[in-house]
């Protein structure tokens, strides 16, 4: 009756991948009003840098590193900013500070809503951890939405985003891509450009060299000669000569076997539009993501809402929605982990069922395993600690211990009872002798004493990066003391349900008739 009352808080408890880390760190991802200008995103930040100082105080600020817009060299690739209003903030914490990074990063969210409602942000801890965990993705839950049409494709992805903001377990929706980035676009007349002996490539070339210079596209090495590193040579216009679409149509255009440049107002036209600041792919298809970064460390009840409103939302034919992440991990594990302790239960009693030549006493044994999972609910759902892979290590590594308390209970019993003992007797004499803690340290006291005291300083969470184990011990202590206490009740009772009707033969053995002796 206690292991079906202890299913009931199945439901209050949360579920993740792996436990929140602390990794000392977090990483602001943040994006102005699309166009913004460099020198309008470089003010923004630092307001936004001033508001982290106001939040963190200087006993545990370590540095801040800014990263605004887009560097049209090599380095663009090294860096999620897509244009020139986007970018990103490293706050580094100084180690043993008393106050967690998800503390501050809710502080600091607070106060960018409140002061700074025109910029849209995404919090993540920026460590190599989390990465691994999130499968590669930029976030616990990333909605992948691709189709054909990206206008279709941005009104699914704001519609749903406006959904999830409204949930109080989600903490920041984000959405990297914009599709209102204002550009200029460069029609080429081909034929007119042919005429004049240029191509579309060499337009296209001539221009990109004159705005951002020539180092992707045509690199030109320098060597020198004292030390013999080498230089990039990288030759553009000064910032300061293009103002205006005149003075892009005004850029000369050079061709191999051509004496006189022609003018790209002669060969091309030059109107403006909305494009995307970028386009991603998964498996060759276009998307558009939505980051989504749940309130608390319950990944499962952020990933309930996001399910809830992909199911209410009306999605075109043509548009497909899937989710991807460590929730997508969570999920896997947690149904290969029901199996494995499953696998690992039956493996447990066939070889029990070996050891003792009896299908009844390995039963008895697993009689142990409900006082487990009882103290395990318990202690998670006291302690508020998510179900995640550590903690369901801990049931399966739970498992062992536990039955094997019960072990020491069910074979002292039956050596009882080959003195000519009856199952009451028997069973009471096991508990006793082996519980027995001041005239001798048994077994069952031993072990489990020295598994939970040894546990206690990981469970309390003392010392850093302890709370990734924290889940594993707490659902080893909260188990075993349920196992404990519980054990020397249950299975000596089922041990006399079972006995108490049986008599013993002349040498004490006990005859037990639905026992099935297995051959050797």
């Amino acid at each position: 009756m206690l292991f079906l009352a202890s299913l009931s808080l199945y439901a209050f408890l949360g579920f993740s991948y792996f436990p929140q880390t602390d990794a000392g760190q977090f990483v602001i991802n943040i994006k102005a009003p699309s166009g913004t200008r460099l020198d309008i995103t470089s003010q923004e930040f630092a307001k936004a840098e001033k508001l982290i100082r106001t939040a963190i105080p200087p006993r545990d600020l370590n540095i801040i590193v800014d990263n605004i817009g887009v560097d049209n060299g090599f380095s663009a690739v090294y860096t999620p900013n897509a244009a020139m209003h986007t970018g990103f903030i490293q706050v580094g914490l100084k180690p043993g500070r008393r106050v967690s990074s998800f503390t501050y990063i809710r502080r600091i969210k607070h106060l960018l809503a409140e002061q700074m409602p025109e910029l849209s942000c995404y919090f993540s801890t920026g460590s190599l951890v989390d990465t691994v965990v999130n499968m590669g993705a930029p976030a616990p839950i990333d909605i992948q939405i691709s189709g054909a049409d990206f206008a279709a494709d941005n009104g699914v992805a704001q519609q749903t985003a406006r959904q999830l903001r409204g949930s109080s377990k989600i903490a920041d929706v984000f959405i990297p891509q914009d599709l209102d980035y204002p550009s200029l676009r460069v029609d080429v007349d081909r034929l007119h450009a042919a005429k004049l002996g240029l191509t579309e490539k060499e337009v296209l070339d001539n221009v990109i060299t004159s705005l951002t210079s020539n180092q992707m596209i045509a690199p030109n090495l320098w060597i020198d000669n004292k030390n013999g590193n080498n230089y990039f040579l990288t030759v553009q216009y000064p910032e300061t000569q293009i103002h205006t679409i005149q003075d892009l149509v005004a850029i000369p255009l050079h061709a191999g076997g051509v004496s006189e440049p022609t003018r790209l107002g002669m060969v091309a036209s030059i109107e403006p539009m909305r494009a995307p600041t970028e386009v991603d792919h998964y498996q060759i298809r276009r998307k558009l993501d939505i980051h989504v970064r749940p309130a608390t460390e319950d990944l499962g009840s952020a990933d309930d809402v996001v399910r809830q409103v992909l199911a209410g939302s009306h999605v075109p034919e043509n548009v497909t929605v899937t989710v991807h992440g460590s929730a997508e991990a969570m999920h896997a594990s947690c149904r290969s982990f029901s199996v494995g302790l499953l696998m690992s239960v039956i493996l447990f009693y066939l070889i029990l069922v070996a050891q003792f030549r009896s299908y009844i006493d390995p039963l008895i044994i697993l009689l142990a395993l409900p006082p487990g999972i009882i103290g395990v609910l318990v202690t998670l759902v006291l302690t508020g600690t998510t179900m995640n892979v550590m903690s369901l290590m801990g049931v399966i590594m739970l498992a062992g211990i536990a039955m094997s308390n019960s072990i020491l209970i069910v074979e002292f019993a039956h050596h009882m009872m080959s003195e000519a003992k009856d199952a009451a007797e028997a069973v009471i004499e096991s508990c006793r002798v082996r519980l027995r803690p001041i005239v001798r340290l048994r077994p069952i006291l031993m072990t489990s004493l020295a598994t939970i005291i040894g546990l206690l300083p990981m469970a309390l969470e003392l010392g850093e990066g302890s709370e990734f184990y924290a889940p594993l011990a707490r659902a080893l202590v909260g188990g075993l003391l349920a196992s404990v206490a519980l054990t020397v009740i249950l299975v000596p009772a089922g041990f006399q349900v079972i006995y108490r009707n049986r008599n013993t033969d002349g040498s004490g053995d006990p005859l037990a008739a639905e026992d099935c002796s297995i051959a050797s």
